[in-house]
């Protein structure tokens, strides 16, 4: 029994680390396209592109967001007892769910995308970028339908791999998009604004052709797994089959918790940017300039916070059809495990990264963004590092939450949230006059707010309490220490080789002392790394230099 719960939570790591993995990878690739597009579109070209993903962030949540986990969680649940036609009925339901909510948003969004751009987000010349994006949310909706039901059938690899193909065809288009666009419109000779509009709207082309190209092989894939899901149709031997009203409306009572919390978290940025904008405007400031600040917000600092927090929604994405078949054994103890560890695994990644973009906020700044001005982003980065600790806690607990089947909890968490947001922001904007530096600290109130609103709700209904020392404490302590020898190291080598070079170098010290000083402090065992993707190569290069003992 011990063996296969050994197994199962190995299987489990395994699987959330290689969707981790790939969460990562496309972030990486994202930070690394984005130099170039912002190099393109500069700062006000950005600050257009940026309002119009604000915008179709949202529309993404109210439509599709959270179906991935709807889906997994309604088909994990259905394969735990063996219910195979019931799961593959979940998945035609939810396609046409998709096809139905996405299609109305999106030609919601076309046709409205002048009067959101003007009226609501105060950014003109926003709108054309909107309006490509639009088409975008529908074949999102059904990619998230195809991602959701291998989650279900515990099959990472396929939304991993399509993850890193969507990133990789909307860089490449993006970047395109954005030169060929920019230089049409500088011919058409209307204006530097129009032709920073234009190139913004050629950036989110690449989005559109990314998304279709993940759903392309997505669609592929299922139709040479149709086999073997046939075989298992033909193997449930339930004799209850679920009326297609009763899987619909509990489709709807999945999605429903999900789309309220993720919807008030992405509300925070569209709210972000729409009070910004009109406080900024009403103390006298022209769109050009509040353009090319909320431009820095979304084209660098967004770019690097969002690289650590892909590996925690990956992880969440992994965890909750996990949990969801654990709960359904009835195995409490088995499930307080998940969670430690999951939670455990995302802080181990979470206050390094934190710590990292602190210490080293210019520089890496100025080593990716190399052509513009970084001091206004540098000290963006370097007060809103710490939000990285908390979104990653909160989107831990959301996960868990939802694998528990408390759905209301992030809602209601996020919802205080906001609230208390919203209010931090408006007195940092215009009592304390902090512009931009207002905009970043009130992200960190709102992360901050609803981790703790979760952690307190866990603990009160499952009376759950996180383990402190190897969760926190030790990736705190080796985390100062690889701060500290990273910044030492980058100023030593500046002198000598220059700042870029520097950066390179302290980067791997940084890796290299965090790593050590976590195995040192016991912050983790080798059977622990040994569930890890290439855990065996890194155990044994542990065991070389003496690190376990």
């Amino acid at each position: 029994m011990a063996k296969v719960k050994k197994n199962s939570d190995k299987s489990f790591i395994m699987q959330g680390s290689l969707l981790a993995v790939a969460g990562v990878i496309t972030k990486i690739i994202g930070a690394v396209y984005r130099v170039p597009l912002v190099n393109i579109l500069g700062d006000k070209g950005m600050g257009y592109y940026g309002v119009a993903f604000q915008v179709y962030a949202i529309a993404l949540t109210l439509t599709s967001y959270s179906l991935p986990l709807a889906v997994s969680k309604l088909v994990s649940a259905r394969n735990a007892t063996g219910q195979y036609r019931n799961a593959h009925k979940v998945f035609k339901i939810a396609l046409t769910f998709a096809f139905t909510v996405g299609g109305s948003a999106a030609l919601l969004i076309f046709f409205g995308a002048d009067f959101i751009a003007t009226h609501l987000m105060a950014m003109e010349l926003s709108a054309y970028a909107l309006r490509v994006l639009a088409p975008c949310i529908l074949v999102v909706a059904v990619l998230g339908v195809f991602r959701g039901f291998f989650q279900g059938n515990k099959s990472m690899i396929p939304t991993a791999i399509s993850q890193v193909l969507e990133q990789i065809v909307n860089a490449a288009v993006s970047i395109l998009g954005a030169y060929f666009l920019l230089k049409m419109a500088d011919a058409a000779k209307k204006g530097e604004d129009f032709s920073l509009a234009m190139a913004a709207m050629g950036g989110t082309v690449g989005t559109v052709a990314g998304a279709a190209s993940a759903l392309l092989f997505l669609m592929f894939i299922f139709a040479v797994y149709q086999r073997v899901m046939k075989r298992q149709r033909r193997r449930d031997r339930t004799r209850r089959r679920e009326r297609n009203e009763h899987i619909f409306r509990a489709l709807l009572f999945t999605i429903a918790p999900v789309l309220l919390s993720s919807t008030v978290y992405n509300l925070s940025g569209v709210i972000d940017n729409a009070m910004f904008g009109k406080i900024m405007s009403a103390q006298g400031h022209a769109e050009s300039e509040y353009a090319g600040l909320l431009g820095i917000l979304s084209g660098k600092y967004d770019t690097l916070i969002n690289v650590p927090l892909a590996f925690s929604n990956a992880l969440g994405a992994s965890l909750v059809p996990s949990l969801v078949a654990t709960v359904k054994s009835g195995n409490k103890r088995q499930a307080n495990s998940k969670i430690a560890m999951f939670v455990r695994f995302n802080m181990l990644i979470a206050i390094p990264s934190a710590v990292g973009l602190m210490v080293l906020a210019k520089p890496l700044l100025d080593l990716i963004f190399f052509t513009e001005n970084n001091d206004v982003s540098a000290k963006m980065l370097q007060i809103g590092a710490v939000s990285v600790i908390f979104y990653c806690l909160s989107t831990v607990t959301n996960a868990v939450h939802q694998g528990l089947d408390n759905m209301m909890v992030p809602v209601k968490s996020a919802s205080i949230s906001l609230a208390v947001h919203m209010v931090s922001l408006f007195v940092m904007m215009v009592v304390f006059q902090w512009g931009i530096y207002g905009v970043v600290v009130s992200k960190i109130v709102f992360a901050a707010c609803a981790s703790m609103l979760n952690s307190h709700a866990l603990r009160q209904k499952i009376g759950y309490v996180q383990e402190q020392k190897r969760t926190f404490g030790i990736p705190l302590l080796a985390s100062a220490l690889m701060g500290l020898s990273a910044l030492g190291t980058y100023s030593l080598f500046r002198l000598i080789i220059g700042a870029k070079a520097a950066t390179l170098i302290a980067l791997p010290v940084a890796v290299i002392v965090y790593g050590s000083g976590l195995v040192l402090l016991g912050g983790i065992t080798e059977d622990e790394m040994l569930q890890m993707p290439k855990g065996a190569l890194l155990a044994k290069i542990c065991r070389k230099v003496r690190l376990f003992r």
